[in-house]
C-alpha cells in the first residue's frame, strides 16, 4: 500500500472533502483525487462515494480511515521527531498569534528569523480565535494568560499592564462629578468616578475598572461606553481621536504615550499580563520552533518558564 496516498485520503477524510484537503495541504484538488483513485486501484474496493455533495466514505473507506489515521499521524510525529535533530531548521512553520501581539512584536521578529533562516517558510496568522494547534495546523500558538492545559507546553515570554489611557483632551472627572453621578449608588460605588469609554467588544462586560495611580493609590472608574470595537487598534485609533479612555495593553500604548499622544492616567490593579508561547506536548521541539523560540527571548519583560 503506498503511504503517500494513504496519507492524502486520511486528508481527504479528515477536513470532509477534496476541496478542504486541498486549501488545508497546500496541494492540489487534482493530485489528492488521483491518489485517492490509485490506492482504490490498489485496493481494489472504493473508499469514497463520488457524486454527493457532500464527502460520504463508503463502509470499506469508514474502516480504513479509523485504522490507520493514527498510524499516519505516529508516523509524521516520528518524522518530525527526527526532524528536530537536525541542525539546520527548515521545512514550514506555522505560527498564530493575537491581532495586537502579531502587529506590534511578530514583525520584527519574523522578519529577523526569515533572514537568519532562509530554509524555513515561516507563516504569522494574527487571530484571537482561540486555535487548535493540531486541529489547524500550527507549530507554535501565542497566547494570552491561558489557562492550563496539558496537551500544550512551553514559555512565559512577556509580560504587560493594562493602562487606562486617553487623549489630552481628556479631563480626568472630580470628586465632585463622582459625588452627583452617584446620588442614588449604594456607598460601595460612592467614590467611583464616571467616564466615557471605548470598549473592546469582546471584553468581558465591566461596571467598574479599579486602577492604581501614581503614589500606588487605587481609583475606581464608572466607564461608560460610548463605542464598542472588535479590534484593540481601532480601540486605540478612537482613543487617540479623543473619544473617550480605555483599558489597553501597554506594548500597544506606550509609544503614544511616550510621544504625549496620549495620557496614562493609571495601570489596571487586577492580575498580570502574561503572553506565553506553546506547542503540542507530544511533539518535540523541533529545531525551526526552538529557533523561533529563542528570538522571543529578546523580548522585554521575558520571564523563561516551562511547563
Amino acid at each position: 500500500m503506498d503511504l503517500t496516498s494513504l496519507a492524502d485520503f486520511n486528508a481527504v477524510a479528515l477536513h470532509g472533502g477534496f476541496g478542504p484537503a486541498s486549501r488545508a495541504l497546500d496541494r492540489p484538488k487534482a493530485t489528492l483525487s488521483r491518489r485517492v483513485a490509485e490506492l482504490e486501484e490498489q485496493l481494489g474496493v472504493r473508499l469514497i462515494e463520488r457524486g454527493s455533495r457532500r464527502l460520504r466514505l463508503t463502509e470499506e473507506g469508514l474502516v480504513l480511515h479509523e485504522r490507520t489515521r493514527g498510524l499516519m499521524t505516529e508516523i509524521q510525529e516520528a518524522g518530525e521527531n527526527v526532524a528536530s535533530r537536525a541542525p539546520v531548521p527548515r521545512g514550514r512553520l506555522r505560527i498564530s498569534a493575537p491581532i495586537v501581539f502579531a502587529h506590534v512584536v511578530l514583525g520584527p521578529i519574523a522578519t529577523r528569523f526569515a533572514l537568519a533562516y532562509p530554509q524555513v517558510e515561516l507563516e504569522v496568522v494574527a487571530e484571537d480565535r482561540v486555535v487548535d494547534p493540531v486541529e489547524d495546523g500550527y507549530d507554535l500558538v501565542i497566547r494570552i494568560n491561558p489557562p492550563s492545559d496539558e496537551q500544550l507546553v512551553g514559555r512565559r515570554i512577556l509580560g504587560d499592564q493594562l493602562w487606562m489611557v486617553a487623549a489630552p483632551t481628556v479631563s480626568i472627572p472630580s470628586a465632585s462629578a463622582s459625588a452627583s453621578a452617584s446620588a442614588s449608588a449604594s456607598a460601595s460605588d460612592a467614590d467611583a468616578l464616571p467616564v466615557p469609554a471605548v470598549m473592546f467588544a469582546a471584553a468581558a462586560r465591566v461596571v467598574r475598572w479599579r486602577v492604581r495611580v501614581d503614589g500606588g493609590e487605587v481609583r475606581t472608574f464608572a466607564p461608560t461606553p460610548v463605542l464598542r470595537l472588535s479590534s484593540l487598534l481601532m480601540v486605540r485609533d478612537a482613543v487617540l481621536s479623543g473619544v473617550g479612555t480605555a483599558l489597553l495593553p501597554r506594548l500597544l500604548v506606550e509609544p503614544d504615550v511616550l510621544s504625549g499622544r496620549l495620557v496614562c492616567w493609571g495601570i489596571d490593579d487586577g492580575p498580570p499580563v502574561e503572553v506565553w508561547a506553546l506547542y503540542h506536548s507530544r511533539r518535540l521541539l523541533s529545531a525551526k520552533v526552538r529557533a523561533f523560540m529563542n528570538l522571543l527571548q529578546d523580548l522585554p519583560g521575558r520571564e523563561q518558564k516551562s511547563g
